[in-house]
């Protein structure tokens, strides 16, 4: 592959050369310079004949396929037809380096494929800078020559040109002085434009068609990122993917770190091996500073040549960064380096950039999603401890009466609730009984509960009748009004030297009483604390006798639902006490969360649960 002065050839060997019409002996007498001239006439007649049948074969090979390496090898058949070379080679142009590389080559040793030459330098940078052909009848005579392999002595190059635009050169070689000639010039000259074109029509449909593997490739990336939400895991998988449309050597991923304006190395590969940097770039400096600042892909062909570049590996030549945009903010950088000059390019670039905005929202939905996660597990763990503040704010035994037995029992919908039940003594021998039901569930009733219990607590010192005690409660809590939050409350106080239940209700079940099997309800209602400031309660007094049960419940008994959408209700209540009004209230108060669990079945609990039951000895 040569550089060399343009020669016309001369003397070529007959059987590699076409002959050219008009090439005629000297006249003889007048019989023999009519064979001669018929011969020579059937023999121009060959040539352009076969002439044609070649330019026909080009034309058809060149429409027949868009595969370049089958295109190319095409062309050598059917340029080895009319020329006999020893050594051929198709050359293509890389117009940003002004290099040519070689695409396709038959007789070179494979080292000579890595072989770049410059625009001007040997026989086929000359063909390209001259923008004709180059025709060498001695390669030892040509300064420029490059001397790639030391047989060959003549060297046909012909330029390669589609729109007025070199894009390669067809390059023939022999071992023998003076083997192309003018004739193999010109047939090579007259098909170089077509095969230039062919080539370009190969090239696009190549692109063409890599862009849409890739586009479809970048899909499954895509679809596949998205359904990540571990950060570093993410992380990996991008370097695995990346690989699938983009060679790397190197690749990092910096995240943008808002408070201490830094580029953070979060993710680093290097040679497909992961490592950990920790040199932190300020944002603006280097080539991945300016591709966040900018919010721009930053192309260095040559990093040694861009005054922007930080070193921070001395193998790297080129360096690729796209920005990752999200809702108009720049929140890290993709980071891609080779060891080679000039390899990455605008393809690449485009690819990335497309990729770039994915990955942005597959790492926010991964951050948000850890985020979320973090808030999750805290709030877990406050949650935790509200339960167990909670369940300490409950009563830790039960009382020990003379004449009645007590049991409690109280289920939240969620870990925390916002029903209650508490015992407060009263003096001689005096018990109240409390159970209430916060409107809502969670921490908001849960601590307005605790704000009712303590309340009560406060309260209770003074030993007030039920109805007074509900009506100081619903007196403070509108003192202290929250919005759309109040309370159901039944009071009772029992009398264990008299065995006497005195009740007031505001807004919960009316109490079952059960006497002798039978079983009716206590009337006694009233609206519920903290929504009026004006409010008056009743009290109810039941004279107990031996076996008498009462049963306090909140809404979430009565409430709870079934597959059909059916309540539990009252009267599944009424049939369960009557049943089971012998056993202790331990006993029953457990028959009845048994029933309400086997009726609601699989449906989550809606609302908090709470029974309590006195049982008179």
């Amino acid at each position: 592959m040569s550089s060399a002065r343009t020669k016309s050839a001369q003397n070529a060997p007959a059987e590699t050369q076409i002959p050219a019409a008009g090439n005629g002996a000297p006249k003889q007498d007048k019989a023999a310079s009519g064979t001669t001239s018929n011969a020579l006439e059937g023999t121009a007649a060959a040539v352009s004949l076969r002439l044609e049948n070649f330019l026909i074969d080009v034309a058809d090979t060149l429409n027949s396929t868009l595969e370049m390496d089958k295109l190319l090898g095409r062309v050598a058949e059917l340029v080895r037809q009319v020329i006999d070379y020893e050594i051929f080679a198709i050359l293509l142009l890389n117009e940003r380096a002004q290099e040519l590389r070689i695409r396709f080559q038959i007789g070179h040793t494979p080292e000579i494929e890595r072989l770049k030459i410059k625009v001007g330098e040997g026989i086929t940078g000359m063909a390209v800078e001259r923008r004709s052909s180059v025709l060498v009848d001695d390669v030892r005579k040509e300064p420029r020559y490059i001397n790639a392999n030391p047989l060959v002595r003549s060297e046909l190059a012909v330029p390669l040109i589609a729109k007025k635009r070199v894009i390669g050169v067809i390059d023939i070689q022999a071992s023998k002085e003076r083997y192309f000639t003018e004739e193999h010039n010109r047939i090579l000259t007259l098909v170089a434009s077509r095969i230039a074109t062919a080539i370009e029509n190969a090239r696009l449909y190549t692109r063409v068609a890599r862009q849409a593997q890739t586009l479809t490739v970048l899909n499954d990336i895509s679809r596949e990122l998205t359904s990540i939400l571990n950060v570093d895991q993410l992380f990996k998988r991008i370097g695995e993917l990346l690989t699938r449309v983009i060679e790397y050597q190197m690749f990092s991923i910096l995240m943008v770190d808002a408070e201490r304006n830094m580029l953070v190395h979060r993710f680093s590969l290097r040679y497909q091996e992961n490592i950990q940097l920790k040199h932190d770039i300020p944002l603006g400096r280097g080539l991945v500073g300016h591709a966040v600042q900018e919010k721009v892909a930053v192309l260095a062909p040559d990093v040694s040549k861009d005054p922007r570049y930080i070193q921070l590996n001395p193998e790297t030549r080129s360096e690729l960064c796209v920005p990752l945009i999200y809702k108009d903010r720049a929140i890290g950088v993709l980071d891609l380096e080779s060891t080679r000059r000039n390899y990455y390019n605008d393809d690449h670039v485009r690819t990335l950039t497309t990729l770039a905005g994915q990955i942005a929202i597959a790492l926010e939905n991964a951050r948000l999603y850890e985020r979320i996660a973090r808030e999750e597990q805290r709030l877990e763990r406050d949650l935790g401890m509200a339960r167990e503040i909670q369940i300490r704010l409950l009563p830790q035994s039960l009382p020990r009466l003379k004449s009645a037995d007590l049991a409690a029992k109280f289920e939240p919908a969620l870990t925390i609730g916002g029903d209650m039940f508490d015992f407060l003594e009263y003096s001689g021998d005096r018990i109240a009984l409390v159970l209430g039901d916060v409107s809502g569930k969670g921490a908001p009733a849960a601590l307005y509960a605790a704000l009712v219990s303590g309340l009560l607590r406060s309260t209770s010192s003074l030993e007030p009748h039920p109805a007074q005690m509900l009506s100081a409660i619903n007196l403070s809590l509108n003192e202290r009004r929250i919005e759309a939050q109040y309370v159901s409350l039944a009071y009772a106080v029992w009398d264990d030297d008299s065995r006497m239940m005195t009740v007031a209700n505001s807004g919960l079940p009316r109490p079952f009483f059960c006497r002798n099997g039978t079983v009716s309800r206590i009337e006694s209602t009233g609206l519920p604390l903290g929504l009026f400031e004006e409010a008056d309660y009743d009290e109810v007094t039941v004279q107990a006798q031996s076996g008498d049960v009462f049963v306090l419940v909140s809404d979430g008994i009565l409430d709870a639902v079934n597959a059909s959408g059916e309540q539990f209700g009252p009267k599944r209540v009424e049939e369960i006490v009557q049943k089971n009004c012998r056993m202790q209230p331990t006993e029953l108060v457990q028959l009845i969360f048994d029933a309400v669990d086997t009726h609601r079945g699989t449906r989550a609990t809606f609302d908090d649960e709470t029974v309590l039951a006195v049982k008179v000895k």
